[in-house]
């Protein structure tokens, strides 16, 4: 690819007084980058023409009259890429209430896929939206100074439009939601009455322009549903030309059977799959990602249509209140709060989390020195944040479970946790599969959060391609753009390609790495210093701009 010096060589050609259209009649152009276009094909070196928003010719070195346009960058030494696409991400508040976004903004990511894990707040009703934000307020907060003024899908994505978003946002049906709304959080089958309600609501998310439907089979109210009920959710999908992208019950003990599960129900419904989070946890599954791998190729084989996301880390990341069984969430937030201050049902609670396993910890006995506080919500139980609950515990001379008992309580479920159970060899058999593609899993929420959250893009690109040689440049490319595109059917972007969207990014690959670490985990990443969303700089010389390019990509009738 030739020389790769720093992101500074990136050379603007621009003037202080932009010319006229008709003189220039292209916006941009970047000269002499090495394009890796999205195909997994070696990189060529080209010149780029943009204009109103998308790549409007491809001028690869040699060809005789380059393009003239307002702007001209020099690109020698960095190489262009598609945008890159988050295919699990908790940004659902963060849109709203962080215009600038540059934690993924800096990742190069131009696109989010939200709405994960089975809850987000759309579709609601009033009492729904209250459940869901006490529910989900260690990923996201609890949404403080937003005003909740949609109840629909497409009143939501209303509000990112209206507001305006700095990356581009698709949306997923969260099917927790859908239950609470319809069944409430009752652990019992839905009737049938029920079921076709929730069919309903699916349908209508979709039709307003969700991409498709996500679970959390972990997480109440979500996990309460059968696999019939949920094979009825799908086959709504399935009709739309949607996808379904669930957390799936277990990626502990029967974390195969919990895969294998998916893919049944998704082929009984005829549709498409794609793996959240795709992972092999705890001690139970070490070196065992080439099972769950010939599993997904006999499904492949066998014309199934899966896809599926990965972050490259071993460590987990979600709520302290999520170990939890499952009796102990039915009824919701207010009555999971009642029985951890009623000293039977907490001594309930422990036993099964501490010596059976509980269905919300993937059937594994919790091991309270690997569970570590990294977010409260209230400013006062910040002395918990960094340390495991083992650690506090010892500390304050108690009982684990009595540490995280009192935090829960006080906190009103809100801790967030970062779980070290996971696998480097599994990480890296699992990303080297044709089918995965990148999902941050990015809870921004909380003062010490995962970093993958700031880190997975450049991840992948310096520690896994440059240092490790794990995957390919070029392969590594297309799994963060091409791959996700053609999963949620995107028809121009994903590709650097002329007449596509001009959402790219421009790194140095020499040098690109994920600055957040487990000690800083907001830190930004280097060698990536120029973002364009529908052609316009949101990342520039290593710098946030004001650009706000974002919107909602949405699912149409034609898909």
């Amino acid at each position: 690819m030739g020389q790769s010096p720093s992101f500074g060589k990136g050379r603007d050609r621009g003037t202080n007084s932009p010319p006229q259209r008709k003189a220039y009649p292209m916006d941009l152009v970047i000269q002499n980058a090495a394009i890796i276009d999205g195909t997994g094909n070696p990189a060529y070196r080209a010149d780029i023409a943009l204009a109103e928003g998308r790549i409007k010719e491809i001028h690869p070195e040699g060809t005789p009259n380059r393009p003239t346009a307002k702007r001209t960058l020099d690109a020698h030494g960095l190489a262009l890429a598609p945008g890159f696409i988050d295919m699990h991400a908790h940004s659902d508040l963060a849109l709203l209430q962080d215009p600038a976004h540059t934690a993924k903004a800096a990742q190069g990511v131009t696109l989010e896929v939200i709405g994960q894990d089975g809850l987000s707040y759309a579709p609601v009703t009033d009492r729904t939206l209250e459940e869901v934000r006490t529910q989900i307020t260690g990923w996201n907060g609890d949404g403080g100074g937003i005003d909740f003024d949609w109840r629909s899908v497409g009143g939501y994505l209303d509000r990112l439009d209206r507001q305006g978003t700095a990356v581009n946002a698709a949306y997923l049906v969260p099917q927790g939601t859908v239950r609470a709304m319809v069944v409430g959080w009752e652990d019992r089958p839905a009737t049938a009455a029920e079921t076709e309600r929730m069919r309903q609501l699916v349908a209508e998310g979709l039709a307003q322009g969700a991409v498709g439907l996500s679970s959390g089979l972990t997480y109440t109210p979500g996990m309460y549903a059968t696999d019939a009920e949920l094979t009825e959710l799908c086959r709504v999908v399935a009709a739309y030309g949607g996808y379904y992208c669930p957390h799936h019950r277990s990626y502990g003990a029967g974390a195969l059977a919990a895969y294998e599960e998916m893919i049944t129900l998704t082929r009984e419904a005829g549709c498409a799959l794609h793996l959240a989070h795709a992972t092999m946890n705890f001690g139970v599954n070490k070196g065992r990602a080439p099972e769950l791998l010939a599993l997904l190729d006999k499904a492949l084989a066998g014309g199934a249509d899966i896809t599926l996301d990965t972050y490259p880390y071993t460590p987990g990341c979600t709520t302290l209140a999520a170990m939890l069984p499952s009796w102990a969430g039915e009824g919701g937030p207010e009555a999971t709060l009642a029985r951890l201050g009623d000293d039977a049902a907490a001594e309930r609670i422990r036993h099964v989390m501490e010596v059976e396993g509980a269905d919300g910890c993937h059937g594994v006995p919790i091991d309270w020195d690997r569970i570590e506080i990294s977010g409260v919500t209230d400013p006062a139980l910040r002395d918990h944040v960094g340390r495991t609950v083992a650690a506090t515990a010892r500390l304050r001379g108690e009982e684990p479970w009595t540490t995280a008992r009192r935090l829960l309580i006080a906190d009103r479920l809100g801790p967030t946790i970062l779980q070290h159970v996971g696998h480097e060899e599994n990480v890296r058999a699992i990303m080297r599969h044709r089918v995965h593609t990148a999902g941050s899993d990015g809870i921004l929420h909380g003062s010490k959060p995962h970093p993958r959250a700031y880190g997975t893009f450049p991840h992948y690109l310096g520690h896994y391609v440059r240092e490790l040689g794990v995957l390919s440049l070029e392969e590594c490319v297309a799994h963060l753009t091409s791959r996700p595109a053609a999963r949620l059917r995107l028809p121009d972007r994903g590709f650097v390609r002329e007449g596509y969207r001009a959402d790219l990014v421009l790194f140095d690959p020499e040098t690109v790495s994920a600055g957040a670490t487990f000690e800083a985990p907001r830190t930004l990443p280097t060698g990536i210093p120029f973002v364009l969303i529908d052609g316009r700089f949101v990342m520039e010389d290593g710098r946030r701009t004001d650009v706000i390019a974002g919107r909602t990509v949405r699912r149409t009738p034609a898909g």
